[in-house]
């Protein structure tokens, strides 16, 4: 069983990376080579500016290249209770940048005609309870009324067509989702951004950043560079000057397992449909099957960092709670094992913004397939002057009470979760 990532695995080799010295200055530095990195990397070179990507490992190698491949609208939040708590205009606008933000994905493949595997199939929560089917109900009816009317609920019976598990009571089904092969799209995405002029270093660390005339001195592993603008694309990084926002992001691992090429017949009758699945639980599961017919099945399977030990041992969680949703795949072989890291913030929307003069934009929870996408771009118009272009710009950040950058915390919020789904 590999303990790479399957996206990873599988994903061509990046072509375009940059194996000489440090430019001596550049219009902007991007620290970071995601898909936030690479996406902005694009639109900034499109638009004239000089761009370095400085990157500590590969490309997309961290969240961008770990994740489950689900590229869907929809907030993180239940829109209920986003809706209750920040008012309906607000909820409104962040599912819509959720919708801007899965657009802004098919566009760019097909701009720069990226080979991934794209399609749009849509996502269906499915209820783990009676309970939480009764919640969907009014999710969706709300969603309806306010913001997608495509949106569309499906009984018991319609789901068990749809997912060939006995242990749900309904789903909320989005159409408006796509999915792609992550590992191959953001290579492409890097081959774009180079192809337009941006310089991309790979196996080049930040160490820290220093305020200069007209801009700042950018220090890193390598040497040092002069810009006019930075942008933070970090995610959960604890390495370099970043202390402000390690504050401010909790890094939570998310695991994932790859099952053997499947039979078609049994991908059939599996899942007919292709989509992409969450469970309704608050310690629930993501799945859909790969380009090549594997499942995909992931989750917050233990709530701890991701290495190597906690991947494995999660790993068998995963393996345990699949066979127990598909017992047809109790004989199985497990192909990949693999965990990242997401950056969560503690209400689960994104940040992105200026602190100190230097641009951001991360947190995005678990949803970033899309929305980093998205983001890159929105904040190559942010720094060209448009700062009505960012959807999350109101937003405060405050510090997280007691979080200094490592989560001794999660234990105590992983108990709290199980207790939640015992109760409810």
């Amino acid at each position: 069983m590999g303990s790479e990532s399957y996206w990873l695995d599988t994903a061509p080799a990046f072509t375009g990376a940059q194996l000489g010295a440090l430019p001596g200055q550049v219009d902007v530095a991007i620290v970071g080579g995601g898909f936030t990195g690479l996406a902005a990397a694009r639109a900034l070179a499109l638009k004239g500016a000089s761009v370095a990507v400085l990157e500590g490992g590969r490309v997309i190698g961290e969240a961008s290249g770990r994740n489950g491949g689900q590229c869907n609208t929809g907030v993180a939040q239940d829109y209920a209770a986003l809706s209750a708590s920040l008012g309906a205009d607000k909820a409104r606008t962040y599912y819509q940048a959720y919708e801007s933000a899965v657009q802004s994905v098919v566009s760019l493949v097909e701009q720069e005609r990226i080979a991934c595997d794209l399609k749009r199939n849509g996502k269906l929560k499915l209820a783990a309870k009676p309970m939480h089917y009764e919640g969907l109900a009014r999710t969706c009816e709300l969603i309806r009324r306010e913001v997608d009317a495509e949106v569309e609920l499906l009984s018991a019976q319609e789901t068990r067509a749809e997912v060939d598990s006995a242990q749900f009571h309904g789903g909320l089904l989005q159409r408006n989702g796509v999915q792609m092969h992550v590992g191959r799209f953001g290579v492409g995405l890097a081959e774009a951004a180079a192809r337009h002029g941006a310089l991309i270093f790979q196996g080049v660390s930040v160490t820290d950043w220093k305020a200069s005339a007209g801009g700042y001195r950018v220090n890193t592993t390598k040497g040092s560079l002069q810009a006019t603008q930075i942008l933070l694309a970090t995610g959960t990084c604890q390495q370099g000057g970043l202390g402000w926002y390690r504050r401010r992001i909790v890094p939570v691992g998310s695991f994932v397992i790859a099952t053997e090429v499947l039979p078609q017949a049994l991908v059939d009758r599996l899942l007919p449909a292709h989509r992409s699945y969450v469970t309704s639980r608050m310690i629930g599961n993501y799945f859909r099957l790969t380009p090549d017919n594997r499942l995909l099945f992931g989750g917050r399977a233990r709530f701890a960092m991701s290495d190597s030990v906690s991947d494995a041992k999660s790993g068998k969680v995963l393996h345990a709670a699949m066979v127990q949703m598909f017992p047809q795949l109790a004989h199985v072989k497990v192909d990949y094992c693999w965990g990242g890291l997401v950056d969560m913030t503690s209400d689960r929307l994104p940040r992105a913004g200026q602190h100190g003069g230097v641009y951001h934009s991360m947190g995005y929870s678990g949803h970033g397939v899309q929305m980093s996408v998205h983001m890159g771009q929105v904040m190559a118009d942010v720094m060209a002057g448009n700062l009505e272009a960012n959807p999350w710009r109101e937003l405060d950040w405050p510090a997280i009470p007691g979080h200094f950058g490592k989560p001794w915390f999660l234990p105590l919020v992983g108990a709290y979760y199980r207790l939640q789904d015992y109760l409810h």
